[in-house]
């Protein structure tokens, strides 16, 4: 009977030990989603996802999380540099890898647009934000006709709309002052968005049209939580 109960009460040890070793590593697993084809969505900063907390340095070493001169941190140089965009600040690497063809785009590299930062991840635990430009704010958008996928933080590599490289014509108006801030044809890129760099601090109205179709809507980039990626622009 003493040796029943001994080995019982070993089992549920045991397994109250694998339990809290699960527990464990689910809380300390930190990604970064991205929004795909099939529809996943980013969430915003605060729900979990994103980089984690900057560490502080240790006492005599120096911290890898470091700013430069430039405000950009240290860390986030070997990322750039393995995917040839050493040296290149948030504008740069945007701008980058969205005139690349989709099949060209690292497989390998998370570059997910916040309102005040672009947070990079290699997927291998590197994990490195990049200070945005403090007067400009970033939006992608993805007209469609026929699908869409819920977005809200856009996502460079992961990201895919229904109408790539298609020909539209853009209208943003900032709704305080009447003043056309955008009003240019322009063409999607191969993922089937259309980037507009903006003004920070201003609540819009945009207006895409193509081939006869058209949409409108309401736009901010006065929030650091406002979305970045815009993938509800039904052209009708």
């Amino acid at each position: 009977m003493t040796v029943h109960h001994t080995t019982t009460n070993a089992r549920r040890r045991r397994g109250r030990v694998g339990r809290l070793a699960l527990a464990a590593l689910l809380t300390t697993s930190v990604t970064l989603a991205g929004c795909s084809e099939g529809g996943t969505e980013e969430t915003p900063s605060g729900s979990g996802a994103g980089p984690s907390a900057t560490r502080a340095p240790q006492s005599g070493t120096a911290d890898p999380d470091a700013s430069r001169g430039d405000g950009q941190p240290a860390s986030a140089d070997a990322l750039l540099a393995a995917h040839g965009l050493a040296g290149a600040d948030a504008r740069q690497v945007i701008d980058t890898l969205d005139a690349q063809p989709v099949a060209e785009r690292p497989s390998d590299l998370i570059a997910s647009v916040r309102p005040g930062q672009l947070l990079l991840s290699d997927g291998q635990g590197q994990e490195a934000p990049l200070p945005m430009p403090t007067d400009d704010f970033y939006l992608s958008v993805a007209p469609y006709v026929s699908g869409t996928h819920e977005c809200f933080f856009h996502s460079l590599t992961t990201c895919r709309g229904e109408l790539a490289n298609t020909p539209v014509h853009v209208t943003v108006t900032d709704d305080s002052t009447g003043r056309v801030l955008v009003e240019e044809d322009m063409s999607t890129f191969d993922n089937g968005f259309v980037g507009l760099w903006l003004p920070r601090g201003i609540e819009a109205t945009l207006t895409i049209s193509s081939d006869g179709r058209s949409a409108t809507t309401g736009i901010s980039t006065s929030g650091d939580e406002d979305p970045t990626c815009l993938t509800t622009l039904e052209l009708v």
